[in-house]
């Protein structure tokens, strides 16, 4: 019984060793992840029937509980029997593909067995159906659950297969006598076998997932490392410096040879070997850097030639050069150099078109950042621009009526006035500008409004003295306090009055203009300040929704006007975030 325990080790150790080599290709390794599908099920097959067969024909030859021969086998005698490892294969098959795997090996396994003959060949052709029925419905559980069967699992299925066969061999026998004789010598040996086969089976298969799952989530660690310390540099584009600081980091992060990044006719950074010839600012010197940029596909080199540069001393034996697209456009490459053409494997290829996929994004999304930066500094020098015009007209008709009743009046305003256009330019070319000299347009502007209606209103200022350094939108308050004083009080003449409020709150800046004048209809309220709503005084809200488009493209909706209106006067305010200008000082509050 020994002796056939050892004999029958000696084959489970071939199936083993064999199962071992084919783990270690890829090829096999990416089966074992598809192997829900038809494809990998159909090659499943094909790898488990030549472990079946090569069981049928490797098994010991027994006779009357006698080993009589461990030579390959093709044709027994009658009174002959085989103990082989046909049940470990076809149980693994069934564990690991399904009915569908198991049922085909089973089936050809046990016509091959029936062939080759021996006592009750016939019977082995039936086990070998219920032991694929029997594994194939356990493994399709762990199929449906995207798992493998654990090792203990395996150990108690291996085992029942075993039971399974030697059942089969005391039912189906012609002679029960021979039959018990034969499953008393060959029971436990092969129980034992079966048992540790397909544990050892399943763990090569279990572990080497494991290790590659290991190896994916290492990996995707560097990826993401290196991702997250290039982004600040992708983002500003492709240039000399922000190049030669991602290269850098890659270099380091992964640990090759040297890190190359192009645009689409120079060197913009090259870090590590051959950096005396490969030099930032020269024309790209490989041929397979040209070939890359013109194909706009990921091209290797595993020699010197084929890597194209043409300086006698390269070092460089070895590369991957993955283009860089913005836009389905190539901007340029990325390449890694080996200096051992050994060091160029599988993974590393697959690393780095990672990495230039994430590159390439970093790149769309730092030119989509600059776009958008520059669309909305545009709008809001559009915006400022659409503010002010009909006040400029209003002052100059003011100006040119005063020139023959008060002349040193009319030159004080027109003074006013210039400086007004002064500050107006300015803000032009700022999106914020600090709270005093907002105030100052505000007096420039309420200078030239007091010429046009003497006494026809006051102004209250209740302005917070650590504010004043305050930075925030230009003529925000000069467009809420010239919309008070055109559509707040209709024609009354006295008793009108506007209040400027700015105080720091938290980490933010109040900012209310407010008035005692006759409020804003009902029906017009909701619509203010989003869109055209014409008044009665001729206006057209369109001064309040452009500032409300400024102040959401600047700080976002949070900063929206906030605006409540009733017969006794209404109220307009916003908070924006508080921040000072240092070169006057200031302190947040």
């Amino acid at each position: 019984m020994l002796n056939l325990f050892m004999l029958l080790l000696e084959r489970v150790g071939l199936i083993i060793v064999l199962a071992y080599i084919l783990m270690n290709f890829n090829y096999f390794k990416q089966l074992m992840h598809q192997r829900e599908t038809w494809r990998a099920k159909w090659q499943l097959t094909l790898m488990f029937v030549i472990f079946a067969l090569l069981s049928n024909v490797t098994g010991v030859v027994i006779r009357d509980s006698q080993i009589l021969s461990g030579q390959l086998y093709t044709h027994l005698a009658p009174d002959t029997s085989l103990a082989n490892t046909r049940v470990l294969t076809i149980g693994v098959s069934g564990l690991v593909g399904g009915p569908f795997v198991a049922l085909i090996v089973g089936t050809i396994s046990g016509i091959y067995r029936f062939y080759i003959g021996g006592a009750n060949a016939f019977t082995y052709f039936i086990s070998s159906l219920l032991i694929a029925l029997v594994s194939g419905y356990v493994g399709r559980y762990y199929l449906k659950v995207r798992r493998y069967p654990p090792i203990l699992i395996g150990i108690a299925i291996g085992a029942t297969l075993e039971v399974i066969q030697m059942a089969c061999i005391l039912i189906f026998s012609e002679q029960t006598a021979h039959a018990w004789s034969l499953v008393s010598f060959i029971a436990i040996p092969m129980i034992l076998i079966n048992s540790i086969g397909t544990a050892i089976f399943l763990s090569i298969i279990i572990t080497t997932i494991k290790q590659e799952e290991q190896m994916r989530g290492v990996q995707t660690h560097e990826v993401l490392q290196i991702a997250n310390e290039t982004l600040p540099y992708f983002r500003e584009g492709l240039t000399e410096s922000s190049a030669f600081k991602a290269a850098q980091i890659i270099k380091d992060l992964m640990q090759v040879s040297a890190v190359a990044i192009t645009n689409r006719q120079d060197i913009l950074a090259h870090v590590g070997a051959a950096s005396d010839h490969h030099v930032p600012q020269k024309e790209i010197l490989t041929d397979l850097s040209k070939a890359v940029i013109q194909s706009g596909q990921i091209k290797e080199a595993h020699s010197k030639a084929e890597i194209g540069c043409h300086h006698p001393n390269c070092p460089l034996e070895a590369a991957i050069v993955i283009p860089l697209h913005i836009q389905n456009k190539v901007v340029g490459t990325l390449k890694l150099y080996f200096t051992d053409a050994h060091r160029l494997t599988f993974v590393e290829k697959q690393l780095a078109t990672g990495l230039a996929n994430i590159f390439s994004s970093q790149l769309e999304l730092g030119q989509a950042e600059t776009q958008s930066k520059l669309l909305k500094d545009a709008e809001i020098k559009s915006l400022q621009a659409q503010v002010n015009p009909h006040f400029f007209f209003n002052a100059i008709n003011t100006i040119s009526a005063l020139v023959r009743i008060d002349s040193e009046k009319a030159r004080k305003l027109l003074l006013q006035l210039s400086q007004f256009f002064r500050s107006n330019l300015q803000g032009a070319r700022n999106n914020t500008i600090t709270l005093d000299k907002e105030l100052q347009q505000v007096e420039a502007y309420l200078s030239l409004e007091q010429a046009r209606f003497p006494d026809r209103f006051t102004i209250d200022f209740d302005i917070n003295p650590s504010a004043h350094n305050a930075l925030l939108p230009p003529f925000i308050i000069q467009v809420l306090v010239e919309n008070a004083i055109r559509h707040a009080f209709k024609n009354r003449r006295a008793d009108n009055l506007v209040k400027v409020t700015v105080q720091p709150a938290a980490q933010q800046l109040y900012v209310e203009v407010k008035d005692n004048g006759s409020g804003i209809p009902e029906d017009k309220l909701p619509y203010i300040g989003k869109g055209i709503v014409h008044s009665e005084s001729g206006g057209t809200g369109s001064a309040l929704e452009n500032l409300n488009l400024r102040l959401s493209g600047l700080y976002g909706p949070a900063s929206l006007l906030k605006i409540q209106s009733s017969d006794q006067g209404t109220t307009v305010s916003c908070y924006i975030p508080y921040h000072f200008d240092h070169d006057q000082g200031g302190a947040l509050q």
